[in-house]
């Protein structure tokens, strides 16, 4: 049988592969964030200018970053809804925004507690925080489209629309503390010289980092899934109400 996109769009084999899968992934999740917020809390050395309030950023930062990765996964996921009419794909989207959502807003919450004692305020009008702010509001216009539009299918297009639009967002978000002169420090993991942290506290961000990824996956993975029944649910009480 050839292959195509369409090979795994079958949601039944979503549902068979998930049902297996989701065990590790919960296992990997709660692994890698248990060990790294030990690490990150009872092992690291406090920073020698920041103290013990560097801590958060073992939230601040795994949250900014699950933040943009799940709009790279909405984003990904329309263009493939668009343009394959992939029948997953709008169901990733979809399932993938309020997840992307909680992580903006605790990144937005994190930074605020980082900042009060950094910059002596929770909240500038800074570069980096406000594209931030824009990316949680991309996140409930979204999920407002989904909400507001009876037609699953318009309210599929519309949005999917919003999010790749949306997606001009994400390079203002990354380079903002480069392009503008912001109180936000500069990049200090993924640097073409290098990480500038020091690798006892590198470590165990990484490590904080993987386990909110695999957990992004298993709520992803957990929110597609009621998707995919209450779908089913629907075709089933249309075909009874047209009978």
């Amino acid at each position: 049988m050839a292959w195509s996109i369409h090979t795994y769009a079958n949601p039944t084999r979503f549902m068979n592969f998930s049902a297996i899968v989701l065990p590790y992934v919960w296992a990997l999740a709660a692994a890698g964030i248990g060990i790294g917020l030990y690490l990150s809390f009872f092992v690291a050395p406090p920073d020698y200018q920041q103290g013990d309030s560097v801590r958060i950023m073992f939230v601040h930062v795994p949250s900014a970053w699950l933040s943009q990765f799940g709009y790279g996964t909405m984003v990904a996921s329309s263009i493939v809804a668009l343009i394959f009419r992939h029948p997953l794909a709008d169901v990733a989207a979809k399932s993938a925004a309020p997840i992307g959502a909680v992580f903006t807003f605790l990144a937005l919450v994190a930074g605020g507690l980082w900042g009060k004692p950094m910059w002596g305020t929770y909240w500038v009008w800074d570069a980096r925080t406000t594209s931030t702010l824009v990316l949680l509001f991309i996140y409930l216009g979204y999920m407002a489209l989904w909400a507001t539009i009876e037609d699953p299918n318009r309210a599929a297009r519309v949005a999917a629309v919003l999010a790749i639009v949306g997606a001009v967002n994400l390079p203002i978000i990354r380079f903002s503390v480069d392009w503008w002169n912001t109180l936000h420090q500069p990049a200090s993991v993924f640097r073409l010289d290098g990480p500038t942290i020091h690798s006892s506290l590198l470590w165990p961000l990484f490590v904080v980092a993987l386990g909110f990824t695999f957990f992004f996956i298993g709520v992803l993975m957990v929110r597609m899934r009621a998707e995919i029944l209450r779908r089913k649910v629907r075709t089933l009480q249309m075909q009874q109400a047209a009978a």
